[in-house]
């Protein structure tokens, strides 16, 4: 019955997409993250609706007659500079088929956010868009934190099968990256019940993150909830939510929990940690020997016997830095690591200009939260190998997007027309005198 409610609803949008693109792009933004189709049992759950409204949204974008304008900012530039170049390295790349097939996907997701920041320009469409992502994974977060706290923590918390967050490190760091969304929701909310509904959420998300059991996406949420304190308007909420999340992880967490996050001060002894060490060296040998690095998907037994100093230990990247070094070398690294920082720039930059106009201060609000998001990533990405995370794109689209608005709003205030009484004379012609 799943896959046939799913199915209809997903079709029936179609027509609606196709004269409205940015429809699309809320829906492909939400198959993305959710991935609803993996919560069905049948026919559904291979079918590509990710792609089939995807084309449909390119196509009414085609046909619409709306401005059609990618934002040239040095964020956009410099995706463009990156997908050139990691195509660059999958033409030399140590396992051919598993790095086009990788290419093929993320390409893909550039180009969706590059639609994304063409047809998303205005407050109310930025902010339908955060409130998709925002429930896409708050789903997740509201269902698997009252699953830890039910079940005592014994279990996992993790996300569909064969998805981006299909794994526990890989929920927790969704998780991570969508409290500080939550929370800007909440600001800009007017009504009591949905504040008070958003809080709750947040405050799943963060036991849920928790229940995952990953001890890269503890650290990740520790540096996320002090930078969210940091950047919070409200101080003492943020502190008390916090702490009420960190009184219900100490009630409900069995001593395995304990036991397991423990390891994180003593990783010496830690198989798994040691594992992870041995793949960020082969990562950097492997950059240091091959300028273009080893292609997407490149961690596996060839490369590890070749650059590992211990070839039998094969382990996935675990970070998203040596998964970015040992894929596309030292140069695709800086560019990765510059995207991030000329995004947190600009970011910075709308803080500063609209924080005191309060016509403008969500704008502030919303680059902020999507600071602590980027911060969330930095640090649990650190341990996570998501380099490649549709959903760190996206983040990076929002302030672009919150960039352009401002530009438009403030260009706007400043060009409107003013009254005829005020308007100056034609040179050569006297004012006219009342009768």
């Amino acid at each position: 019955m799943r896959d046939i409610v799913l199915t209809a609803f997903i079709f029936g949008t179609l027509p609606f997409v196709l004269f409205r693109p940015y429809l699309g792009i809320l829906e492909w933004t939400w198959i993305s993250f959710m991935n609803p189709h993996r919560l069905t049992w049948s026919f559904a759950y291979e079918m590509p609706f990710a792609m089939i409204v995807a084309l449909t949204t390119l196509l009414g974008l085609l046909m619409s007659r709306e401005p059609k304008k990618i934002p040239w900012t040095r964020e956009s530039v410099l995706l463009l500079l990156f997908i050139t170049w990691v195509f660059a390295t999958s033409l030399q790349a140590i396992y051919p088929a598993l790095a086009w097939e990788k290419m093929n996907q993320f390409w893909k997701i550039l180009l969706m956010v590059y639609v994304t920041m063409m047809v998303m320009q205005s407050r109310e469409r930025l902010n339908l868009l955060v409130w998709v992502i925002a429930l896409s994974i708050g789903f997740y977060g509201v269902k698997g934190g009252i699953f830890t706290i039910v079940h005592g923590g014994v279990y996992h918390v993790r996300g569909p099968e064969g998805s981006f967050i299909g794994g526990d490190n890989e929920m927790g760091l969704a998780l991570i990256m969508t409290i500080p969304l939550l929370r800007y929701l909440q600001l800009a909310a007017r009504s009591f019940w949905i504040r008070g509904g958003l809080a709750a959420a947040s405050l799943l998300c963060a036991v849920a993150t928790v229940g995952s059991q990953s001890r890269g996406a503890l650290l990740g949420l520790v540096t996320m909830g002090t930078f969210l304190w940091l950047k919070s308007r409200n101080k003492i909420f943020t502190a008390l939510l916090g702490g009420l999340a960190v009184g219900l992880v100490l009630m409900v967490m069995p001593q395995e929990w304990y036991d397991r996050m423990e390891t994180i001060s003593t990783y010496q002894t830690d198989a798994s940690a040691m594992g992870r060490i041995n793949a960020w060296k082969m990562a950097f040998n492997m950059a240091k020997d091959r300028p273009l690095g080893g292609g997407f998907d490149s961690f596996h037994e060839y490369t590890f016997k070749l650059y590992a100093p211990d070839p039998g230990d094969v382990h996935d990247s675990h970070s998203i830095y040596f998964e970015v070094l040992g894929d596309h070398g030292f140069i695709g690294l800086a560019i990765f690591l510059l995207l991030g920082l000329m995004t947190w720039r600009t970011a910075s930059w709308v803080i500063k200009r609209a924080r005191r106009d309060r016509e403008r201060r969500w704008l502030a609000d919303l680059s902020a939260m999507v600071q602590v998001s980027l911060v969330g990533y930095a640090s649990a990405g650190a341990f996570l190998g998501l380099a490649y995370f549709d959903y760190y794109y996206t983040l990076i689209a929002l302030v672009v997007l919150c960039k352009t608005v401002l530009i438009t709003e403030s260009f706007g205030r400043v060009a409107q027309p003013v009254s005829s009484k005020m308007q100056p004379h034609p040179i050569g012609q006297p004012a006219s005198t009342p009768g």
